[in-house]
Formats: structure tokens, C-alpha cells, sequence
């Protein structure tokens, strides 16, 4: 069971916009450190706070847990002790690891992602955007309506949506387009939009950022009412969304620090992360990650590594 502590733990991480994902002992084979219940975050540079075992069993919970972030996936991980036979490859949504220091018994870890929200921009006070303002809630999005102030991008925005019907319009889709926003839309007129094409390629826009903007926004639904339009609106922010479009800079933490492929500890066999963090050393060419430190010095005094800096 969670603790007061770490609940509220959660929270302020949660209403910072922090990603984290939270880690769940859900069974024990003895012998081991852990209880059934124990819950522990981990946060998006791999920092964990909670208890889930000790090195060993964290070692496969940070990896296992930063690739959660990355794919938004939940994992059930098995951590098994060493043995000669393979690594199991795991179900879908499940992975089993073997880390060799544990002793004799085993555990499972459900990881789950929190992410927060995907952000829409909603520059204007129109019944467009009043709608949008409305709908994109029910639908899980943290949307902000903004007007009269100039539009900053942060790491969070997904979609920039203007419907302020000709304010400063330029500026702001300009803004959306430079911030690399997945999902920019201009309410507007085919006719009127083009014109606005036009201003923005005569101020030297290239012509590929021009080509992402979506005008008239939406799906071509049919849609006459605001609560209509904004409906069509936000099944194509929704489609561009899921269909594997590339994720901004969202989720604070995430894009500076995204996990690399699993790597093996050639030393011992632990499964651990291939990201910022773990000890590893420049081998051939090749990065290659330990475990600990005294791993890591293993291996660079058997191939003739004089330094085994981070």
C-alpha cells in the first residue's frame, strides 16, 4: 500500500506536470526484501523514491520503468533469480528479467506511466473556442484558452488551435509552427485561409511549415455549430495523436532524458538501462553499461581500460 507520504509525493509531481511512473509490488517469492503492496515512483532521470527491493531488483525497475515513459505502456515485470537458461520472453505488456545477485526468490513489479495530459492552445474568446475549451476536457486534455497575450510554446503543448478570427493570427501560428507543435489549426475559411498561407509565405515561412498547418481545422464533418465544429477540431488533434506522430518535448524530463534499448551487464548478466545515469565505459566503439561501479572496473581492468570515468 502506498503511503500518506508518497500519495502526496504523487500528487505534487502530478500537478507539477512531471512524468513519472509509479512501481507496485503485486507478488513475492521468498526470499526476498519487498512486501506484496510496496509502491515506489520513479521519476523520469531514474531517481526512485519508495522502496521495491534493493540494488538489484532497482536496477531492473528503472530500466523497465523508463521505457514505460517513453512508450506510455504499463509493464508487469518479473524478476527472477540467474539461471543458465534464457532470459523468458515476456507476454505482451509483461517482461522477465534475471538479475544474478538476487537471493533465491522473486518478485513482480506492476509500472505504470503518469503522464500528464497532452496541452492544447486555444488562442481566442469565440464559440469556437468556448467549445473547445469544453469538449477538450471531457475528453483528458489540459486545455488553456489564451487572448490578448502573446502565445508561449513550453514543453507540455501539444496542439495550438487559433480561432481569435484574424487577431494576431500570423504571429501566433508562426509561433506554433517554430515550437515543432505536432497538431496546428486555424479556424478560418478555405478562402480566408489561404490568404493567410500567403502572408505567411510572403514573410518567408518555408513552404513545409506552411504545409502543416491545417486549414479549415478539423475533420470535414459537416459541422455547422461551434460545439460541432470543435468536435471536428478535436478528432483530428485526437488522429494526429495516435497515429504516431512525432511527441513534443511533453512530458518534462522525458525528452532529455529518453532511455536508450535495455543493455546487459556483461559482468554479472543484470538487465539495466542504456541511459544518462548508469555507470558504463566506451568500449570498441561501443558504450557498453554495468550495473554498478565495481562492475564496471571489472571489465575495464580486463580489457586495459586505464579510465573508467562516467
Amino acid at each position: 500500500m502506498i503511503t500518506a507520504a508518497l500519495s502526496r509525493r504523487a500528487q505534487e509531481l502530478a500537478a507539477a506536470g512531471e512524468a513519472f511512473a509509479t512501481a507496485t509490488v503485486v507478488h513475492v517469492q521468498r526470499p526476498a526484501s519487498v512486501e506484496p503492496g510496496n509502491v515506489a515512483l520513479v521519476r523520469a532521470d531514474g531517481t526512485i523514491e519508495g522502496f521495491v527491493g534493493g540494488m538489484c531488483s532497482e536496477h531492473s525497475v528503472r530500466a523497465y520503468a523508463l521505457q514505460t515513459l517513453e512508450t506510455g505502456n504499463p509493464v508487469l515485470l518479473r524478476i527472477l533469480p540467474f539461471s543458465e537458461e534464457a532470459e523468458v520472453a515476456g507476454a505482451e505488456g509483461t517482461a522477465t528479467v534475471q538479475n544474478p545477485c538476487l537471493s533465491g526468490g522473486a518478485i513482480e513489479v506492476f509500472l505504470e506511466p503518469v503522464l500528464p495530459a497532452p496541452r492544447i492552445l486555444v488562442v481566442g474568446v469565440t464559440p469556437i473556442a468556448e467549445a473547445l475549451l469544453r469538449l477538450g476536457s471531457e475528453l483528458g486534455y489540459d486545455v488553456l484558452g489564451v487572448d490578448g497575450d502573446p502565445v508561449d510554446t513550453r514543453p507540455g503543448e501539444f496542439a495550438l488551435v487559433v480561432a481569435a478570427h484574424g487577431r494576431d493570427e500570423l504571429h501566433t501560428l508562426r509561433r506554433g509552427l517554430e515550437a515543432g507543435l505536432p497538431y496546428v489549426g486555424l479556424v478560418a475559411s478555405r478562402k480566408r485561409g489561404e490568404g493567410v498561407l500567403g502572408e505567411l509565405r510572403g514573410d518567408g515561412v518555408p513552404e513545409e511549415l506552411l504545409a502543416r498547418i491545417d486549414v479549415p481545422a478539423g475533420l470535414d464533418l459537416g459541422g455547422r455549430t461551434p460545439a460541432e465544429i470543435a468536435l471536428s477540431i478535436l478528432a483530428k488533434i485526437v488522429t494526429v495523436r495516435h497515429s504516431g506522430a512525432p511527441a513534443p518535448a511533453a512530458v518534462p524530463g522525458v525528452a532529455a532524458t529518453a532511455p536508450g534499448p535495455l543493455a546487459v551487464d556483461p559482468i554479472c548478466g543484470m538487465t539495466v538501462a542504456a541511459a544518462a545515469g548508469t555507470p558504463s565505459v566506451e568500449h570498441d566503439g561501443e558504450t557498453v553499461y554495468f550495473c554498478c561501479d565495481g562492475c564496471r572496473s571489472k571489465f575495464a581492468a580486463q580489457h586495459g581500460h586505464a579510465d573508467v570515468g562516467d
